[in-house]
């Protein structure tokens, strides 16, 4: 929690996160103490409590996705394209990561360490984003490339010829 909270935009939904863990308790209690039914009112009362978990989830889902938006800055700002992304915030641009983020190479490794991230589907996003920087600069003449033979992803590193296919 912590480290979210380093992220701005969690800053402020520090409440949100406790309302949703005391909440999601408070209705599983709720289930296993009267397996017989709930009246009407007790019903309405825990699907009111399930709508504002699902809205409190929604926004901190918002706010990840926020922070995935830094990511690209991230990566457009470094030069370590031959490395791994996850390398690169751990062990060679941390400084610069914090910078842009707001979180450290320590929180990054905690939120890593806590399946925050989809490593597929970060590899996936860290390679389009590479592919489109790549078309974009290659209009100036721009071969981001030239002399190297390795291209990193968030986790993965492939060859120069497994990328451009």
């Amino acid at each position: 929690m912590a480290a979210l909270m380093k992220i701005e935009g969690f800053r402020s939904l520090n409440q949100d996160i406790e309302t949703i863990i005391n909440k999601s308790d408070a209705i599983k209690k709720k289930r296993k103490e009267n397996e017989e039914g709930f009246s009407v009112k007790e019903k309405r009362e825990l699907t009111d409590e399930e709508k504002e978990i699902k809205s409190k989830r929604k926004q901190i889902q918002e706010k990840l996705m926020k922070f995935a938006t830094r990511i690209p800055i991230f990566m457009y700002l470094t030069d370590y394209r031959e490395y791994s992304l996850k390398d690169v915030i751990l062990q060679l641009e941390p400084k610069l990561f914090e910078r842009v983020t707001g979180l450290t190479k320590q929180d990054f490794a905690l939120l890593v360490s806590l399946n925050v991230f989809n490593e597929a589907l970060m590899n996936d996003a860290v390679y389009k984003f590479k592919r489109y920087e790549d078309s974009s600069l290659s209009y100036s003449g721009i071969d981001r490339h030239e002399g190297e033979k390795m291209v990193g992803g968030y986790s993965t590193v492939i060859t120069v010829e497994e990328y451009r296919e």
